[in-house]
């Protein structure tokens, strides 16, 4: 490990059964072997507490530790992430064996941080059903609404006679007959998550007390839905960290973020995609303010789970290594050492072979060596996003429940955005929209959906102190609690738009309603989704809505269909339609140079630019050399390789 150049060593994330082979019988023994020689070479220790699989002696002790679908079957033990975060039980075992770990490794000269847990969520874990969750979902609702006449109100439940006159009244909504109540849905959706939270928040809460000075942290995956909401999950944690696997997210998470008609970019086969990673790492990122984030898992070779496991070439660690420090990574461990030879991922590489042989990741390490200095000088550097993307984990819980729209996705919404900005080299942080938004002169919210007042006059602020917001199509559709708005669309949003919503039209594949905009490139149709506006008259106090772009034909001709309108400093503008990819691009160089953003360029598919402070990265996901005009001069970028730019286009590194 240290001839390879590694400083740090993540372990024990699944030792439960190892290290309490039976309850507060502890074996330490061969642990504290292991971190002796780690620290007798030098090298830094991530402990990790073990909870994400509780041992055999507990589930049969505490059966009811198991979680319970939402088919209403409890899973069984033989795996991982096989226990629901209420049950008194399974809180009480935590608190014994992290206790015990932080007691004993918390002072250690060699342990610098912690893991705690394993992928929250993952393998379809936020949710559980069981009867300790139900008690506390009725009591989540008694602190969040107070009575009971406040939940019937936000749920609308006097539809199909669900009004409600005790708590106990009220179950988890899985197993009905027809479709649950969506209000009821979202709020179970929100306490399940809340439930992880303060789970975490014990954890930390005992690390904090018994290993003080070590940073703590979780590893969170990418996923479409991890059913938890990661903006909440990262605010107490020290850093933020997830697990990339470029290859697997490519295969299984892609579909989620692409629409079916999209044309994906021609990559090299064995690097994944730059724009679904890139994704990850900018929500990472953007999780706690911009800040730098760990990666706790890197793919190092082929994986298991994915849905083809291509082999990986000499290179792809390399660039991946570097796709990660450039977009803001502080730390890239990799998972994992060796090759494992038994039980579930028997298929899945490690920096050495299963025979302890070095793989192609080692490989790639011992590669990266001559560059470890410039990697350290690129991450000393600050990233400085231009953009914010708005992401609202409970929007996308809500339109999930009612998309109305079969191909009505709210990320792949999002995502025409991300990559429509990321063409032009602009940096984007995926956060919150409760986030700080004055550090971005431009704010994208494709699908603000559930609209508090908080939040309708937090975006009104930030306007007016001379921000630039654009708001997509179905926003300030619905209240907070899933209902409708009863105000016209877009709800509180109006008044910051300046425009009613006249109609809004779902379009079902082969119909769209052709659009004229004299912004250059911002031509061709509207389909899958379209709004007409209505700009209001023209009154005194009230700012005016300017057409950017109408519709030609179709049931909406001549209305408005993206409109803007300036507030104080700033302005404020709404798409009445769902762009395409070449649409978006149009938009996002309109709102760029409104909001005063100098593009860096346009970069061809498989190129990505990343700036980090005074460094620019180019990173090349092709197979082929590609070009491109950067910093007044044109760059060549050879295929599956990496060139670093400073003082204005001189190369540093290759």
């Amino acid at each position: 490990m240290r001839a390879a150049g590694l400083s740090h060593v993540r372990l024990a994330e699944f030792a439960w059964a190892r290290l309490e082979p039976a309850q507060n019988c502890f074996e330490w023994a061969w642990l504290d072997s292991v971190i002796g020689i780690l620290a007798g070479e030098g090298l830094k220790v991530i402990v990790c507490t073990p909870t994400a699989a509780p041992p055999a002696w507990l589930v049969r002790a505490a059966p009811e530790i198991l979680p319970i679908g939402e088919d209403g079957h409890r899973r069984e033990f033989g795996s991982r992430r096989h226990y629901c975060p209420t049950q008194p039980a399974f809180r009480e075992h935590t608190r014994r064996i992290v206790a015990a770990m932080a007691t004993r490794y918390g002072r250690h000269p060699a342990v610098v941080g912690w893991q705690i847990d394993n992928e929250l969520g993952d393998h379809n874990t936020g949710r559980c059903y069981c009867a300790a969750c139900v008690t506390a979902f009725r009591q989540w609702l008694a602190r969040n609404y107070g009575t009971l006449a406040a939940v019937n109100d936000a749920w609308g439940t006097e539809f199909w006679s669900q009004g409600y006159t005790d708590w106990s009244q009220i179950d988890a909504p899985n197993r009905t007959v027809a479709g649950p109540n969506p209000s009821h849905v979202l709020d179970y959706y929100r306490f399940s998550s809340d439930s992880y939270a303060s789970y975490l928040q014990l954890q930390l809460d005992l690390l904090r007390q018994w290993a003080p000075g070590q940073a703590a942290t979780t590893n969170f995956i990418l996923s479409p839905d991890p059913g938890l909401d990661y903006h909440q999950l990262a605010r107490p944690l020290d850093f933020v960290s997830w697990d990339s696997y470029p290859t697997g997210y490519a295969e299984v998470q892609a579909k989620a973020l692409y629409g079916p008609d999209v044309q994906r970019p021609r990559l090299a086969f064995d690097l994944g995609d730059p724009y679904v990673t890139g994704f990850a790492h900018d929500l990472a990122r953007g999780l706690k303010g911009s800040q730098p984030f760990w990666i706790l898992e890197q793919q190092c070779g082929h994986i298991n789970w994915g849905v083809y496991n291509p082999g990986v070439r000499a290179g792809a660690v390399r660039l991946w290594t570097w796709h990660a420090v450039a977009a803001g990574a502080e730390a890239v461990f990799y998972f994992n050492w060796r090759a494992t030879l038994f039980a579930q991922e028997q298929y899945h590489s490690g920096l050495l072979n299963h025979d302890a042989s070095p793989a192609v990741g080692y490989a790639d390490l011992l590669a990266m060596q001559p560059e470890r200095d410039l990697m350290a000088q690129v991450a000393a550097e600050p990233v400085q996003a231009h953009v914010g993307l708005l992401l609202d984990y409970a929007d996308l819980w809500a339109l999930q429940l009612q998309p109305h729209h079969r191909d009505f996705g709210y990320l792949r919404h999002l995502f025409v955005f991300y990559r429509a900005l990321r063409r032009f080299g602009l940096t984007v942080d995926l956060v919150t929209p409760a986030a700080d938004l004055s550090r971005y002169p431009l704010v994208i919210g494709p699908t603000l959906f559930l609209v508090s007042e908080p939040l309708a006059q937090s975006l009104t602020s930030y306007v007016q102190a001379g921000g630039h917001l654009l708001c997509g199509v179905r926003s300030g559709f619905k209240t907070p609690s899933n209902r409708v708005t009863a105000q016209p669309l877009p709800g509180l949003l109006r008044p910051l738009i300046s425009a009613t919503i006249a109609q809004w039209h779902a379009l079902p594949p082969g119909v769209d309603y052709p659009l004229a905009s004299s912004i250059p490139g911002l031509d061709g149709a509207a389909s899958l989704w379209a709004e007409a506006l209505t700009p209001w008259p023209l009154a005194a106090g009230q700012p005016a809505a300017t057409v950017l772009a109408e519709y030609a034909g179709g049931p909406f001709a001549g209305q408005a269909a993206w409109v803007e309108t300036q507030h104080g400093l700033g302005q404020a503008s709404y798409l009445g339609w769902y762009p395409t990819e070449s649409q978006a691009a149009a938009l996002v160089l309109h709102l760029a140079a409104r909001a005063g953003l100098s593009v860096p360029g346009e970069m061809p598919p498989g190129l990505i630019l990343a700036q980090r402070g005074r460094f620019s990265i180019l990173l090349n996901f092709t197979d082929e050399t590609l070009n491109t005009q950067f910093a007044n001069c044109t760059h060549t970028v050879a295929a599956r390789d990496v060139s670093v730019l400073s003082d204005m286009g001189r190369i540093v590194g290759s």
